[in-house]
């Protein structure tokens, strides 16, 4: 696996264009990132006129700016009632940081508990609660205290005790292959973190913003977390992460200590503004309607390939098994020739990945599948 090193000089919709003008249908959204396509002009100029009005004024929180409350007031709207107040941070790593500190917080524990084979980010914080050690093992030693379980299996639940402050657990794992969990196991979740005083956080950073077919992941699950962190998608291909959670949770970052987070560039007026014009987008659009009827035919058409073993889908979020890391590696690189961007996953190598902007057409998914599959004849 190496760079792709391929020189873009624009992008629009689907596409990234080389300076030789070709194109290359993006399916995989910059990872997780495009989803309402790139160069939307709704977003573009909501940041023309923001950078107009201001850019960085002051540290996060000290003044009232209205990009701010803007974003923070439409992405609650969309949001359950208990998960009403946000915090604006510059990625989705940090909101992750800031998660586990408000989780400890609030509960006074130090264990966390994560799943086997997530992925949160690569700062200490995230780092240490993400499953891939080969990715760990030259940073240690990395937080204490932290436990890891199996995903989606109801047993490991038992090892949710008195004395955990919180279990973070992407929605539906990402990195690990798309792995999706069942109702039954994401309730059992949510109601062994009641019993026993832990905050549930659900990380959807990719997850999230309709990429799973509806505009949160937890939604499909018929239960609401404690904490919620957003990403990737959230400022239309802006760099932004944002922590949900209740407003009584978080006041409790105001004392003991004070500024118990804090972030120089946190909600940014321009990134809010962003922000702000991609939730727009996506209710103007209704860009979250088709998406699992998209993902779902997309799927169908890759299982008839002999040289598929697997396809594991939710929405327009995919991983292809093949028979090894070899075949992925020829796969992707035989859809770069053919115009197409496809990509790997960091801990599953026997799959590629697949994540196109809600945006895309059928007659542009037609052609994505017809392109993947020649590419699978070619193995």
């Amino acid at each position: 696996m190496f760079p792709f090193a391929m020189e873009i000089t624009r992008a629009e919709g689907i596409y990234l264009y080389d300076p030789s003008g070709k194109a290359y249908m993006d399916m995989i959204s910059g990872v997780g990132v495009s989803n309402i396509g790139h160069g939307n002009r709704h977003v573009i100029n909501a940041i023309k006129e923001q950078l107009d009005k201001h850019m960085h004024v002051m540290v996060y929180g000290e003044y009232v700016q209205q990009s701010q409350i803007k974003a923070a007031k439409l992405l609650t709207e969309l949001l359950p009632p208990s998960l009403d107040t946000c915090y604006f941070v510059n990625s989705g790593t940090e909101a992750i940081e800031a998660a586990l500190k408000l989780a400890k917080r609030v509960t006074g524990k130090s264990k966390i508990i994560s799943m086997r084979g997530a992925y949160h980010g690569s700062t200490h914080g995230a780092l240490s609660v993400s499953g891939n050690e080969v990715k760990k093992g030259m940073f240690r030693p990395l937080l204490p205290n932290v436990h890891f379980i199996e995903f989606n299996n109801l047993n490991d639940l038992a090892q949710i005790d008195e004395h955990t402050a919180c279990v973070i657990a992407e929605t539906i794992q990402g990195d690990a292959g798309i792995r999706i969990p069942s109702v039954e196991y994401m309730q059992a979740l949510r109601n062994k973190c009641t019993e026993v005083g832990a905050l549930l956080i659900l990380d959807e950073i990719q997850a999230g913003m309709g990429r799973t077919g509806s505009m949160f992941a937890f939604e499909q699950f018929g239960m609401v977390p404690d904490i919620l962190t957003l990403g990737k998608a959230l400022a239309g291909g802006m760099p932004v992460g944002c922590l949900v959670a209740s407003g009584a949770h978080m006041q409790q970052f105001t004392t003991d200590p004070m500024l118990g987070h804090i972030s120089t560039f946190a909600a940014h007026p321009v990134i809010c503004a962003a922000v702000a014009a991609t939730l727009e987008v996506f209710q103007k659009d209704d860009l979250v309607k088709n998406v699992e009827a998209k993902g779902q035919w997309m799927a169908e058409k890759l299982r008839t390939h002999k040289a598929v073993k697997e396809v594991r889908q939710r929405g327009l979020f995919f991983a292809v098994d093949l028979e090894n890391a070899d075949a992925v590696q020829s796969v992707v690189e035989n859809c770069m020739q053919q115009g197409l961007i496809s990509f790997w996953f960091l801990s599953c190598s026997a799959s590629f990945r697949i994540a196109p902007p809600l945006t895309i057409s059928m007659e542009e998914l037609e052609k994505a599948a017809n392109i993947i599959l020649n590419a699978l004849d070619r193995i």
